[in-house]
């Protein structure tokens, strides 16, 4: 990689918005166009000092550590493109701790794997101001809805504890192919992550697995395919998408696990997407405790295709 210009010796000192995060995590945000495996290293060597010590990429910062930061040169501007500003992300829910954004399908909740920029990316670069801009979850890239963003490293780490505790309610709709019978169901089976020959993350059912736990209630019902709810009790990546493909529901437009010639059919009918959408969250404000309930009625695109479905589908009942 081409390298620029030379950051010289910085000393900063850890305020109480910096508290608690890696010192690795920090380090990425506030060295920007610096190489990660650069990070690493002078973290590795010891040319970074915390209070005049070595630390490891996993020490957490406190407020009053003294960080003396050696000289690092740059990445070329033009090794890699700018995050554009783009078109400001839907707003649900805002105050000074957190933002709720209406993420649209097709855009990456933050940069890498491929990726050069995200959600996250993009959010701080439109608004520069903001000194603390965090993701509390994830969303895959082809799902759209609610995302939670944190303004306050306080905020960040109760978020964070409510989604290890099972705290924050998160509700999916998703159409599948196949006719779903249950007005309730549970489904736990344990998920591992693993990689294909091709170097693509992929989750599969295991009994040696993370325990996993998707609540799916039937919303409507057609011939083919059917309208479900999903709760998710835990939050492993692509749960719902895995727990109803092995349950034989494949998601409609899902290009990892689905029916890959159906998808094709579908993309001529109008589906481009994969139909799932975050619609509901619940959860307690991480520093008041209020009750939050906040809503993302399903994109145009998915209540086109529904309606496409009422047309060319026998709806059923009961």
């Amino acid at each position: 990689m081409d390298l620029g210009k030379t950051i010289a010796v910085r000393h900063e000192s850890i305020d109480e918005g910096s508290a608690g995060q890696r010192i690795d995590n920090y380090l990425v945000r506030r060295l920007k166009g610096v190489p990660k495996s650069l990070i690493y290293r002078i973290l590795r060597s010891g040319e970074l000092r915390v209070n005049g010590g070595r630390v490891n990429q996993t020490y957490r910062l406190k407020v009053g550590d003294q960080l003396r930061i050696p000289p690092v040169r740059m990445a070329d501007p033009g090794a890699a493109p700018p995050v554009p500003v783009g078109r400001p992300l839907p707003v649900v829910w805002e105050d000074d701790a957190l933002i709720v954004l209406d993420k649209p399908a097709g855009l990456a909740v933050h940069g890498g794997s491929g990726v050069s920029f995200g959600v996250i990316e993009q959010l701080r670069r439109q608004r520069p101001q903001t000194r603390f801009l965090e993701l509390a979850h994830r969303l895959d890239r082809e799902t759209s809805g609610l995302l939670i963003v944190a303004k306050k490293r306080s905020a960040l780490t109760v978020l964070h504890d409510q989604m290890r505790h099972g705290a924050i309610g998160k509700r999916y709709l998703t159409l599948v192919q196949g006719r779903w019978l249950d007005r309730c169901r549970h489904l736990h089976q344990p998920l591992t992550k693993y990689l294909t020959e091709q170097g693509e993350r992929r989750v599969r059912v295991d009994r040696e697995g993370k325990p996993a736990h998707s609540v799916v209630r039937l919303q409507r019902r057609w011939q083919h395919y059917s309208l479900l709810e999903v709760e998710l009790r835990t939050g492993r990546t692509h749960q719902i998408r895995v727990h109803l493909t092995q349950a034989g529901y494949p998601l409609l437009g899902d290009d990892k696990y689905g029916d890959f010639a159906l998808n094709k059919r579908l993309e001529r009918d109008g589906l481009a997407r994969m139909f799932l959408h975050a619609w509901r969250l619940d959860f307690r404000h991480p520093l008041t405790d209020a009750r939050i309930r906040v809503e993302s009625p399903l994109p145009e695109a998915l209540e086109a295709y529904l309606a496409v479905v009422e047309q060319t589908q026998e709806r059923e009942h009961g």
